[in-house]
């Protein structure tokens, strides 16, 4: 989803009330716009390492200060003619046209943009309020104080942007990391080209300390990367041939070659930046109504300052025009809202920044809300707190069967299958028999798999399959804490393979946190019970429960909702779909390893560690923090000047830190999120 900006004829942004705040204000960078940041209405291309140009940023910086700088030096010469140094030439209409020229450089903006605002259906804005604020300034004389209001708004919307494009950094990152050029091989010699018209099944050569532009295929024996920019984990990834390396990833040790699986327009990376743009689309019920309240309350705040003037005409004896009106256009600048229009979206913005850097992408502001008051989290076993990476233990079959020949029926039917389960087999077995022919494949949701081989029935999967039909065995499954794969042939029992996960080394730790965080655990797994058990008890998780089919994981999760307890449920995204979408927030794991994951989840982990749950609460718990630091702080100040202001006890000067200043301060507090360590 790309984001429409309005750019003045400098190509600086134009600040919109109907636009999100968030991507806003004068002179701001437009975000992930076509792979490229937007400083100045330009592209730039990249000189550095970090890919970007400091010194376009550094020249675009001072264009942004540039009108306040100009409006800042004449109004001090007025300040100092009109009360240090009076000249008799500094009167009558050469003082007015000098103020009015001092205001010209802030003021000329913001009213071009209420007249915009107008044009759109959108009357009361806040480029209205400060307009009609600072020119009744000038009307009944107060040009100084107009000039500064206009000025020290202009100087906030400047540091809101600074704020604004520094909250966006983790994402520029995120972009800058896929490089537009990458270089192929043609006839075996190195070629550069740009990486958007690479085709599928092109071989790309990556020097050491070179990033993929593409996804694609290891076709080097090994080589390791750094896949910091996609996970936020630092420890170097080491793959083997026919591994994945995504674009985005740097070779760190040798000359390595991939082939490209990809088109560039539809890397791993690109549907991650592309999820992170649409993130700010999902609103947080906090921003939603601050959104409906601002347009309910910069007209009534206009209604209040009008009759803030006009009222006392009918109440006081001693009724003096311009006096009530000075108060009531302190009253409007006062009432401004851009404290919380601005620094609210922005803390969700630093939020969902501060997750992508660590490797955690959330799909909208309202999930980050959501997470923050989780009450119970529950989690597949297999690749969650496992890593779901089987190993065959034990092969137990009948003697009156051949071994050899059973085991490559098996591992002909496990090849119809991906299950972490098939891989093991597959490993264990080796090379697929080509020979043996099957017939009428099934897959039995939650059982195992179906076929017939030499015109006899094979099944192969856990014991509820054996049950299912009618096939008698001699051994009791609870007895073994080992996954168990039973094997059935022609009506009889085969026997079974024992197979073993191991535990995550951060699995602990990622209880430890959720027990901190007083969030209940449990576990749901189609595996047997005694290893679902043995895996939880270990890990000190609460509640498990294992044997468990799609439909019995779902009514697992109606259970504890109906608790009225919020449920966030860490799976693959995928499998467990229907849980997924029962539960307040889904979370899958590993979401670069599939591209129905990311469509799936609510929230996803971009690499296999489950310590990133708790750390997914946390940032969405102090988001939540900030956010309503900001609102209470903006709330209780504007309402104190407010009073004050009506009551003629604020000037213009009090009215701006009011407004600016608590601006400001909300910008300040709702970007410490980027820094904070989690």
């Amino acid at each position: 989803m790309q984001h429409k900006h309005t750019y003045d004829a400098q190509g600086k942004q134009l600040c919109c009330t109907q636009q999100e705040k968030i991507y806003t204000q004068a002179g701001a960078a437009a975000l992930l716009k076509d792979g490229h940041s937007k400083d100045d209405g330009h592209n730039h291309d990249h000189s550095d390492d970090d890919g970007h140009d400091h010194s376009s940023s550094n020249d675009s910086t001072f264009k942004m200060f540039l009108p306040a700088i100009i409006s800042l030096v004449l109004l001090f010469i007025a300040i100092a003619l009109d009360n240090w140094f009076p000249q008799t030439w500094f009167t009558g209409w050469v003082r007015i046209v000098w103020y009015v020229v001092a205001y010209a450089p802030v003021g000329f903006p913001v009213i071009k943009e209420a007249f915009v605002s107008i044009s759109k259906g959108e009357i009361f804005s806040e480029f209205l309020l400060m307009s009609i604020a600072t020119i009744g300034a000038f009307a009944i004389g107060e040009y100084p104080e107009g000039v500064a209001v206009m000025l020290f708004y202009a100087v906030g919307e400047v540091f809101q942007t600074i704020a604004v494009k520094r909250a966006k950094a983790n994402i520029k990152t995120l972009l800058d990391q896929r490089p537009d050029e990458v270089t192929i091989l043609e006839n075996n010699q190195p070629k550069t080209v740009k990486a958007e018209v690479v085709n599928i099944g092109t071989i790309i050569q990556l020097k050491p300390g070179e990033k993929s532009g593409l996804d694609g295929e290891l076709l080097t024996d090994n080589a390791s990367f750094n896949t910091a920019a996609l996970t936020g984990e630092s420890k170097p990834d080491t793959k083997v041939k026919g591994e994945t390396v995504l674009a985005g990833m740097i070779n760190l040790n040798t000359v390595a070659q991939v082939k490209v699986t990809t088109a560039y327009t539809d890397s791993k990376l690109s549907k991650i930046l592309e999820l992170v743009q649409n993130a700010t689309a999902q609103k947080a019920p906090t921003e939603l109504f601050i959104r409906k309240f601002a347009k309910i309350y910069t007209p009534i705040v206009v209604l209040l300052a009008i009759l803030i003037t006009v009222l006392p005409y009918f109440l006081v004896e001693n009724y003096i025009f311009s006096q009530w009106l000075y108060r009531a256009l302190v009253f409007l600048v006062i009432s401004c809202p851009c404290a919380l229009v601005i620094s609210i979206p922005l803390g969700y913005f630093g939020g969902i920044g501060a997750a992508s850097k660590n490797g955690i992408l959330f799909k909208g502001s309202n999930f980050l809300d959501i997470i923050a008051n989780i009450q119970n989290v529950v989690m597949d076993k297999t690749g969650t707190m496992t890593e779901g990476v089987f190993k065959v233990q034990e092969v137990i079959l009948k003697a009156e069967f051949n071994k050899e020949e059973i085991l490559q029926m098996v591992n002909t039917l496990e090849s119809q299958s991906t299950h972490p389960v098939a891989t093991a087999i597959h490993n264990y077995v080796g090379k697929v028999d080509n020979n043996i022919k099957l017939e009428n494949v099934e897959e039995i949701s939650g059982h195992g798999l179906k076929a017939t081989v030499n015109n006899k029935e094979l099944l192969v999967g856990n014991f509820k399959l054996m049950d299912k039909f009618n096939i008698t065995y001699d051994i009791d499954p609870t007895t073994i804490v080992y996954t168990l794969i039973a094997i059935a042939y022609d009506k009889k029992f085969v026997g079974y393979l024992t197979i073993a996960d191991s535990i995550k080394e951060d699995a602990q730790l990622t209880i430890d946190k959720l027990k901190v965080l007083n969030v209940s655990t449990t576990m749901l797994s189609g595996d047997k019970s005694t290893v679902v058990n043995f895996v939880a008890n270990k890990l000190g998780i609460a509640n498990a429960f294992g044997d468990l089919l799609p439909e019995d994981k779902v009514n697992k999760v109606k259970e504890i909702k109906a608790k009225n307890e919020t449920v966030a449920f860490v799976g693959d995204g995928v499998n467990d779909a229907p849980v997924v979408a029962l539960s307040d927030v889904g979370i899958a794991m590993g979401g670069l390893g599939s591209d129905a994951t990311i469509e799936t989840a609510d929230v996803v982990i971009q690499d296999d560690m489950p310590s990133k749950i708790p750390m997914a609460i946390n940032i969405g718990k102090q988001t939540k923090k900030i956010v309503w630091q900001n609102i209470t702080m903006a709330f209780v100040v504007k309402a104190i000047v407010l009073i004050l202001g009506a009551g003629g006890l604020a000037t213009m000067w009090e009215a701006v830190f009011a407004d600016v200043g608590v601006a400001l301060l909300a910008i300040l507090n709702a970007v410490r999120i980027q820094r904070m360590k989690f």
